[in-house]
């Protein structure tokens, strides 16, 4: 068989499902932020009979990430099969014109999901899709949900069903907050996958589902603190009993199950600043302090000391801030000292910034409001920034510690995509705080993200006879539109992924239809979910919270 671009299929136009398979039911179980080789070298040695039964029975490969390998671009494209540049979201936040930053929500996808697509539908904990959409079938929103609200789970009273029966559910865990305490980490981690796979097997109650997508998001918590590999074992040992119900269920429900993460996994040492480096480059300037900015910074007074010290009394910093006025804290923002680039940059005086934490943006004059470079120089412009981050060494072995990408060549269909993207080699980590030093140690993170994450299929139309190793080249682009064609289904017309059909048993061609984007199909938000986030991440980011 061969690898088949969703573009070469001969569309009907009628959107009808074109029976190719002898299933029309999948299963997408996502496993957030696994590192392909650990995962290959662990079932290879039986260290995860589930796992090795999947990889046995069906297809294993690597599978590669977006640019950059980051949870809130790659579950979307995994979802819908097309990049960031189509599907829009970039990031957890976005950066406006006036270079202050917004949330990311379900109603900023562009593209129609594979919940969208395929009804009814189960989904669960999968990250970006708060607040819920009123899809046809049970969501419980995922990683970024401000909290277990009505909004978090449709249908209407799932969200109160969840708090009475499953008490200890909770959206996440912040890692970086259990440094010194990986005893009450793990503890608190175990309390979250029990929470996390009390609600799956409550979902897996609904018998009448085309799509069952669900995710598990702690091995990325886990990773980041602890880069411990008997400690990830023993982690994933877990993840391998709740794959044998899963197996399990799929086939008593006679359905494909694909299990996918949205990137990999690897050790690092060392964050790289990137706009320090615009800075001492001379693309940047910070803002110059008010009298009283400078008093308090003689004085030592910080942002991250200022969180510091509430900390110290007992004080909640999110609750705080979300009970003052924002007018109020960004006045304070503004004063007390910093290295935050929405709040410490001069943007007057600033030729390019970084954001999100992977992305260069030219300050053009026609994108933002204190433009300073004219459009007709962007792209010298971006040839000297690449030259300058091409300069950026490892100051003990003079290697290059970044790979840089051209915004126009990762998302070519987006006018407004980044300029430039950053992505640190490994050991290396980019951030965009705007510290003095272009390089410091990761501290107490461990790990970060890698390109390399995992792929498996297994079930009645996928063909096991693969060759070792997997398929080459597969993209977490590529699983939207090979789930759909692997039960029959056409793929939407704005899918970048294409249909792996040599991992199929079928000689049916793939077939294109018309959709409408997400907004039209009438999933996400109407708007309103600006309230629930109320700009109290980008004030939170302003005081150095999260930063």
């Amino acid at each position: 068989m061969t690898r088949t671009g969703t573009g070469n299929g001969t569309g009907n136009g009628t959107g009808a499902r074109t029976r190719a398979s002898d299933t029309d039911r999948a299963f997408v179980l996502g496993i957030d932020g696994v590192p392909w080789n650990l995962l290959r070298d662990w079932i290879d040695a039986g260290e995860l009979p589930s796992f090795r039964r999947l990889r046995d029975e069906g297809v294993a490969a690597p599978l590669e990430s977006t640019t950059p390998p980051t949870t809130p671009a790659a579950w979307p494209t995994i979802a819908t099969g097309a990049r960031p540049d189509n599907h829009g979201i970039y990031g957890f936040q976005r950066v406006e014109g006036d270079y202050t930053q917004q949330m990311n929500t379900s109603a900023d996808r562009e593209q129609p999901a594979l919940w969208d697509l395929l009804s009814p539908a189960v989904v669960g904990n999968v990250p970006m899709t708060y607040p819920a959409s009123e899809i046809d079938g049970k969501m419980v929103a995922g990683m970024m949900s401000p909290a277990t609200n009505e909004r978090f789970a449709h249908p209407d009273g799932l969200a109160d069903e969840i708090d009475d029966e499953i008490p200890d559910y909770r959206i996440g865990l912040n890692w970086y907050d259990y440094a010194g305490e990986e005893a009450r980490f793990r503890d608190d981690l175990n309390s979250l996958v029990a929470a996390r796979r009390a609600l799956m097997d409550r979902l897996m109650d609904v018998d009448d589902w085309r799509l069952f997508f669900f995710v598990f998001t702690a091995p990325d918590r886990l990773q980041h603190l602890i880069w411990d590999e008997n400690v990830i074992l023993e982690h994933y040992t877990l993840l391998d009993d709740i794959l044998g119900d899963v197996l399990e269920y799929a086939d008593e429900h006679d359905a494909n199950l694909f299990v996918a993460s949205d990137h990999g996994f690897g050790p690092i040492s060392t964050f790289v600043n990137l706009n320090a480096v615009l800075e001492r480059e001379g693309f940047l300037s910070r803002k110059d302090r008010s009298a009283a900015g400078s008093s308090l910074a003689s004085l030592g007074v910080t942002k991250s000391n200022v969180l510091g010290a509430l900390k110290r009394v007992g004080i909640d910093e999110k609750r705080f801030i979300q009970s003052l006025p924002k007018g109020l804290v960004d006045g304070v923002a503004e004063q007390v000292p910093g290295d935050h680039g929405l709040y410490d940059v001069d943007f007057d005086d600033t030729i390019a910034f970084a954001h999100g934490p992977s992305y260069v943006y030219v300050n053009d004059t026609e994108r933002f409001a204190e433009g300073t470079v004219a459009p007709a120089n962007v792209d010298s412009v971006k040839r000297e920034l690449r030259d300058a981050f091409e300069e950026v060494t490892d100051p003990e072995t003079g290697e290059q510690v970044l790979s840089i990408y051209d915004g126009d060549d990762a998302f070519p269909d987006d006018e407004a995509s980044p300029d430039l993207i950053l992505v640190g080699e490994d050991g290396y980590e980019e951030k965009t705080r705007l510290a003095d030093d272009v390089f410091e140690s990761a501290g107490k993170k461990a790990a970060s993200h890698r390109s390399e994450g995992v792929f498996f299929a297994r079930g009645p139309t996928i063909d096991g006879s693969s060759e070792a190793g997997g398929p080459p080249d597969l993209s977490v682009a590529d699983v939207a539109p090979t789930l759909l064609h692997s039960i029959g289904e056409p793929i939407p017309a704005g899918v970048d992924g294409d249909v792996r059909t040599e991992l199929l048993e079928t000689d049916t061609d793939p077939t294109v239809r018309n959709v409408g984007t997400q907004a039209a199909t009438g999933a996400g938000g109407d708007g309103s979910e600006d309230e629930d986030f109320d700009d109290v991440e980008e004030r939170l980011k302003g005081l150095g919270y999260m930063g």
